[in-house]
């Protein structure tokens, strides 16, 4: 009994049908219509929930909250249009083994949310060449997926990885449309519904006379 009550890395909610060697959740391709999108962070404020989406291009301190108590945010996110898969960082540091859990993870909660109702658009996210083996384990193909710039321009490698990784996702996956968050290389090609990032729209507010 004990056993049951406890928290198994939300299996004791649901396991879920799983591809890949690391057993990733599989989601369902979502189509997309043009709405805002705000930060999970401001979730919980925004009056008019219904016709916007919900992106995780955040610190993960402030979303970690929704893997550990699933259900006491799924109420909030149902209200939305769309609700983008957390952004489980995957940096090219991390020991393998996390950015597998992260990748995980951010499957268990798209499933999770696809399963209660919620249109759920993939964030797809990648580190190193070596991570295209199981990074693209369980995104669907032909819809629509999000991805973010923000970060990843600021050197010659982490560009190139970025472009890389980019490239890659398209071939494998050939999304029907792509929401990008940041500024977008000219080498990234397709449907691409840009998304401005925080940090260019308050520089955009400075240069205009702040």
């Amino acid at each position: 009994m004990a056993r049951n009550m406890q928290s198994y890395e939300n299996l004791q909610h649901r396991i879920y049908e799983c591809v890949g060697e690391y057993g990733i959740p599989l989601l369902e391709p979502t189509k997309f219509e043009k709405c805002e999108f705000i930060g999970f962070n401001y979730c919980r404020t925004c009056k008019e929930k219904a016709g916007k989406g919900v992106h995780f291009f955040l610190d993960d301190y402030q979303f970690n909250r929704l893997w550990n108590q699933p259900n006491r945010y799924l109420p909030i996110l149902q209200q939305f249009r769309y609700v983008m898969t957390p952004d489980f960082s995957m940096y090219t540091d991390f020991p393998k083994i996390i950015q597998i859990y992260n990748h995980y993870r951010k499957h268990w909660i798209g499933a999770y949310l696809q399963e209660n109702g919620v249109d759920v658009i993939p964030t797809i996210s990648w580190s190193t060449p070596d991570s295209y083996e199981w990074c693209f384990d369980g995104e669907p193909t032909n819809g629509t997926v999000a991805v973010s710039s923000v970060g990843t321009q600021k050197n010659k490698r982490a560009k190139e990885l970025f472009i890389q990784g980019y490239q890659e996702m398209v071939r494998r996956l050939e999304p029907e449309t792509i929401i990008f968050y940041g500024n977008v290389p000219e080498e990234c090609m397709g449907n691409i519904v840009h998304v401005r990032a925080f940090q260019e729209k308050f520089k955009e507010a400075k240069c205009n006379g702040w």
